[in-house]
This record gives structure tokens, sequence and C-alpha cells, in this order.
């Protein structure tokens, strides 16, 4: 955890990250606020020396190239661009089919009506009008059929190759909302996943929320390096999956921090299952089978707030923090329940994917 800062020290990075977007013109798509926020704050040194060389009219084509490099979701959150512009193609197509099979059929009632017209005027009133009439008809009928029966072929057709698109464009989204390394779901997933707690008052009045971060873990990066880091995480977020429900929704929000919303249990449960989580993963042995260099105890501080505690979704993730800070100031490797009067003065903002 980084240590805490006065609110007059801490910049507001979004604000920041988009004004200076604005500037160099570079379009305010979500995956390229990630790209700058991340250069921004100086996570990863070669990510930001690479935006820096392209200097301040980047293209799209190379910030997309240098995400899919840095961020796997990056490149999937523009096949998304890609199915959605497929997508609209394909709609406009059988719209205009279907225009067609409308403007067929108008002009098949306006012969209709026309022939009738003929028929019935007494001065047209003779066996070879009536012959004219039927032939006619009869033409008319079948060319309208033939039409008919190609444009359902057609609308089936466009159909299902617009069901084929809806499943790519679903599977881009499970990517994109998908973190790469753990397999959890990622910030932007739990960002949309808290709101929606707020939409709904039995929501609000069943869920919890637990916000974890694995204790010491710059100094497994600094004593081990980043690869052993990558694989701890790995472990850590298979352990916290396996020690939830199936309905509990659970996300990688960012470097070793975790965040768990609990739909359906009381305080008390959700502090059950804070505990359970952290027992199991204090216990979980974390040792290279090689080389036999024992990378652990490996353990978890928790934070937890339950929805009727909070206003809002920021609210709600802010109190829940401010118990995982004084989780960690109080000698980690153990759960706190937010309780009104606690106070952490960091200023960190839980919607890092607002435009």
């Amino acid at each position: 955890m980084r240590a805490a800062l006065s609110k007059a020290q801490i910049p507001d990075i979004a604000a920041q990250v988009t004004y200076a977007m604005r500037i160099m013109g570079i379009a305010p798509l979500p995956r390229n606020y990630e790209l700058y926020y991340e250069a921004y704050i100086g996570s990863n040194p070669k990510l930001t020396k690479e935006l820096a060389a392209l200097g301040s009219r980047a293209t799209q084509e190379e910030l997309d190239e240098i995400g899919a490099r840095y961020f796997a979701h990056v490149h999937h959150a523009a096949g998304i661009d890609r199915a959605h512009t497929h997508l609209a193609s394909e709609l406009g197509d059988l719209l205009q089919l279907l225009k067609e099979e409308q403007s067929a059929l108008e002009n098949y009632n306006r012969l209709l009506d026309e022939t009738y017209q003929n028929i019935t005027c007494k001065s047209n009133a003779s066996a070879e009008i009536l012959r004219q009439a039927v032939s006619i008809l009869t033409e008319a009928t079948a060319d309208t059929m033939n039409q008919g029966k190609e444009r359902v072929e057609n609308v089936s057709l466009k159909s299902f190759e617009m069901e084929i698109i809806r499943q790519e464009l679903d599977e881009y989204k499970r990517i994109a909302n998908t973190d790469s390394l753990t397999r959890l779901a990622n910030r932007r997933a739990f960002d949309e996943k808290l709101s929606a707690v707020y939409n709904s008052e039995h929501l609000r009045a069943q869920t919890g929320l637990l916000v974890a971060d694995i204790d010491h873990f710059k100094k497994i990066n600094d004593s081990y390096g980043h690869p052993v880091g990558d694989k701890i995480l790995a472990t850590v977020g298979t352990v916290i999956r396996a020690n939830l429900r199936r309905d509990a929704f659970v996300a990688r929000t960012g470097g070793e921090e975790f965040a768990i919303i609990l739909g359906d249990n009381t305080l008390e449960e959700s502090l059950q299952v804070a505990e359970r989580i952290r027992t199991a993963l204090a216990t979980t042995p974390f040792k290279n089978s090689k080389t036999g260099v024992n990378y652990g105890p490996i353990t978890l501080s928790v934070g937890l707030c339950q929805a009727t505690q909070a206003d809002d979704p920021t609210d709600l993730y802010n109190k829940a923090d401010i118990a995982l800070y004084c989780a960690k100031n109080a000698g980690r490797n153990r759960s706190m329940l937010f309780e009104e009067g606690m106070r952490k003065d960091t200023g960190k903002s839980w919607l890092i994917y607002r435009k």
C-alpha cells in the first residue's frame, strides 16, 4: 500500500490524463485512457517511454499496437469496435431488404387495385379485358412470390450472419472484461458490477464489498522478480475464487489488489467469507518445486463494507478501502469491517475507466 498523502498533495490524475489526451488529439476511448493512465503513474517505464516516442500526434493504429503488447484486453477492445461496425453494416443490409419487400408489396397492391378498377369499369367489361387482367395478376403474383421467397432467404442469411457477429462481439466483451493474468474479472467489469448494486434496493440491502490486498507484495517482486510475482498473483486469484460461491463476483482491480462483491449476504456472513479466504491463503504453500525456494507465507489484508453503509458505488468502494488501509496499519493479515470514524487520506478513485 502506498503511504498516505494529504488531500492537498493528491493530483486529480483522471483530469490531468484526460486534459493531456485532449491536447495531443488522442481519442477519448477507454483503452487509450488506460494506456496514458499507466504512463502517467509510472507503473511501467517501458510503456511510458514508448508513448513518449510517439510524440503529440499518435495514430489510433500505433496506440492499439502498443496496447496489444502491454494490455491484452486493449487488442480485444479494438476487435469490439470492428465487430460493432460489421454488425451495423449487416443490420443496414437487412433493413434495406425489408424496405425492398415493403416496396414490392406496395407495387403489388397498387397493381391489384388498378386491375380491379379495370374489371369493374362498365366501359371495359369484355372477355378480352378480363383475360388480360387475369394474365397480369398471374404474372405479378408469381413475380411477387419469387421475389418474396428470395428475400426471405436473404433475410434468413443476414440473420444468421448477425448472430455469428453477436457471438463474436460477446466473446470480445468477455475477453475485454477479463484480467489476462488471473483470468478473473478486471477493473472495467468490476466498475460495471459495482454500479449495478445501487440500481436495486434489494441488491443494496444484501450486498457486501471486500477489498483485499497482498501484504508486502513489492518486497516479493523485488526479491524474486516479476515473473514469480505474476505466478503468485495468479495463485492468489485461484485461491480466492475457490473459496467463494459460484455466484460471487471477484475481480483483480489493479496490481496486487482484488475486490469481491457478495450478494445475498449479511455483514456477519461477508466477514466469514473474508476470513475463510484470508485463512486459506495464509496456509497455501508457495514453493518452487524445482529449486525448493519458499516464497511464502503469502497473506492478505481485507477491508469490508456493506452496501447499506454507503450512499453510492464510489462511497462503498472508498469505505471498504479505508477498512483495508486500517487492516494494513493494524499489522496486516487480517480482516476489518468499516466503521464510522475510520479515516484514510489517499483520495483513491474507484472508477479509472471513466471517459
